[in-house]
């Protein structure tokens, strides 16, 4: 029987302190449930040592597969991880960050059960990143709600399985270079009913390097969201 085939996507930024560590994580993990897959790392324009250092690791892990692209900020960076996990014709997506506060070690309760659901989204019930990241994923979820009348308890976690065949057609309904891709694509898998559930994760704090959004830039790109939510809300239903 053949295995099913696992591409894993991370963006990185500035994550010259934690990128060899997180690589060789989730590599070792890949190889154990997927050796036709890929850990696919998507290089969002650091400034720093990281993608020198990514180029260098490739010699070791024969499953890292690295692409470099100009800085466009998160959300067009998994959306453009996620089109080129879906161009291999992989059977499950998952994706994750590369800052070292996700761990493997909650992944096999995820992938146990990938014939039961769509998508699986962790749920970080305990947070050790501080309480401004708390009160913005509290926030969050309130907006959510309020600009499309679903309840998610964690819109935006970067810990998230998904088939591809679900996430090829979620992804047409949103936008090129939507910031808060991930958002709209939790939101996008309630409103479309489809199989999924919420599972709590280790979220650990950040293992090195410092966090490229600030509470300024929160509060902004907040601001920003609550308009892009409710423009997309418009668009869904208008085409209803």
């Amino acid at each position: 029987m053949q295995e099913d085939k696992l591409i894993i996507v991370m963006p990185a930024y500035n994550e010259a302190e934690n990128i060899a560590e997180v690589v060789k994580e989730w590599h070792q993990l890949l190889q154990q449930v997927s050796p036709t897959g890929k850990l696919l790392v998507v290089n969002d324009g650091s400034k720093d040592q990281t993608l020198t250092i990514l180029e260098q690791l490739k010699t070791a892990y024969a499953q890292l597969e690295v692409v470099d692209k100009p800085n466009s900020g998160h959300g067009a960076t998994i959306l453009l991880g996620y089109q080129r996990a879906l161009r291999q014709e992989p059977d499950y997506i998952f994706q994750t960050d590369s800052d070292g506060q996700t761990t493997p070690l909650d992944f096999k309760q995820f992938w146990v059960h990938r014939q039961d659901y769509d998508a699986q989204f962790g749920l970080r019930t305990k947070r050790e990143d501080g309480i401004s990241r708390l009160v913005v994923t509290r926030v969050l979820k309130l907006v959510v709600g309020g600009a499309f009348h679903v309840w998610l308890p964690d819109a935006n976690v970067p810990y998230r399985l998904m088939t591809a065949s679900s996430l090829a057609e979620v992804l047409e309904k949103i936008p090129a270079n939507y910031f808060l891709a991930n958002v709209l694509m939790t939101v996008l898998y309630k409103k479309q009913h489809r199989r999924m559930r919420f599972l709590p994760i280790t979220f650990r704090p950040r293992q090195g390097g410092q966090n490229s959004i600030n509470l300024p830039k929160i509060i902004k790109i907040g601001q920003d969201s609550v308009l892009d939510f409710l423009r997309v809300e418009h668009k869904l239903n208008n085409k209803k």
